[in-house]
């Protein structure tokens, strides 16, 4: 979509109790203890402890209008996060979301981002819902989510669990959302290299499987906690690219990762992101559960080339991937 920039009803114009009341409309509440309207919400924790994380999108370095409407800035705020609870082998138990908006921007784009959060949780959590959160005025629209976990009595499945001697396993795609993104660098910019929506409908870039997982990623949320029961040593969200993403799962866990031969993975698999799979290490022998497959093997760090963080028939693989404070153009759209 083009940036929006005018609308009948802005949230400047109709002021911040009323647009909270159009969105809540629209999202889908779960079964909280206690849901929006007092200063906190309330969630059950059944096992006495909970897991917690949040993560931002920003106009720029995050999504770009002129690629995504508001209902996919929705579906991957709320995915991106429910993968992250789902990397600890947890169960998402319910969504806090923070918008800041420019004065100018129309109503309905916060009505689309809340109903990509319900399409997002239908498809991927179904049952939970948004519990609470805030709206905040801003040059730079942003979007804030936390979410929460319920680990069902299970110890949390952290990065640092790795052993030699552990399978290595994938869940989720790789590669998809990243040629989805070079796509719509290549596509949908205008001649001067700024994101142009009506060049990405005239090359056909709407269509692209591709770029649809680029604007809307499918994480395996089920297989976190299928993992987690099935013995599960480390796992972690790989949200920035499966090389740079295992390069932390090995380096938390004092290990390589070796990475089989065969099947070859391309340079798009192993280092573009927003994917948003699980990567897992599991004791040898273990019937890998869900969709996780086999990519590899844990050895120890002084059995490897150097003590690389992860290697591949001998040659060090450079753990790259997305860093925002490096890779960002600086660009909007």
């Amino acid at each position: 979509m083009t940036a929006p920039t005018a609308a009948a009803s802005t949230v400047g114009a109709l002021g911040e109790l009323a647009v909270l009341d159009r969105v809540t409309r629209r999202l889908p509440p779960g079964s909280p203890l206690l849901g929006p309207g007092d200063d906190c919400a309330i969630v059950a924790a059944p096992d006495g402890r909970f897991v917690v994380t949040t993560d931002m999108m920003v106009h720029g370095p995050d999504f770009r209008w002129a690629w995504s409407s508001p209902e996919d800035v929705g579906w991957k705020a709320a995915a991106t996060n429910l993968s992250d609870v789902a990397a600890m082998g947890a169960v998402p138990s319910g969504l806090v979301v923070a918008i800041a908006a420019p004065q100018e921007t129309p109503v309905a784009v916060l009505e689309g981002i809340a109903d990509g959060f319900r399409l997002a949780i239908e498809a991927l959590a179904p049952g939970i819902g948004v519990v609470g959160g805030d709206l905040s005025t801003s040059a730079t629209f942003s979007l804030t989510v936390t979410a929460f976990g319920d680990l069902g009595g299970r110890a949390p499945v952290v990065r640092s669990g790795a052993r030699p001697g552990d399978v290595l396993a994938v869940s989720g795609e790789l590669g998809p959302a990243a040629r989805g993104l070079a796509r719509l660098f290549r596509a949908g910019v205008d001649d001067t290299g700024e994101p142009d929506a009506d060049r990405v409908r005239a090359s056909g870039a709407d269509t692209d499987p591709d770029v649809a997982r680029q604007r809307r990623p499918v994480p395996p949320i089920a297989d976190g906690p299928l993992a987690a029961a099935a013995g599960a040593t480390a796992m972690l969200d790989l949200s920035d690219g499966l090389a740079i993403d295992a390069g932390r799962l090995a380096r938390a866990s004092g290990v390589t990762l070796e990475l089989d031969v065969e099947p070859a993975l391309d340079p798009v698999a192993l280092h573009g992101g927003e994917d948003h799979g699980l990567l897992a290490t599991f004791p040898a022998g273990t019937d890998l559960p869900g969709g996780f497959r086999r990519i590899g093997v844990v050895t120890a760090r002084s059995d490897a080339s150097h003590g690389a963080d992860l290697v591949r028939g001998g040659d060090v693989v450079p753990t790259t991937g997305w860093d925002p404070y490096a890779d960002w153009d600086g660009a909007a759209g």
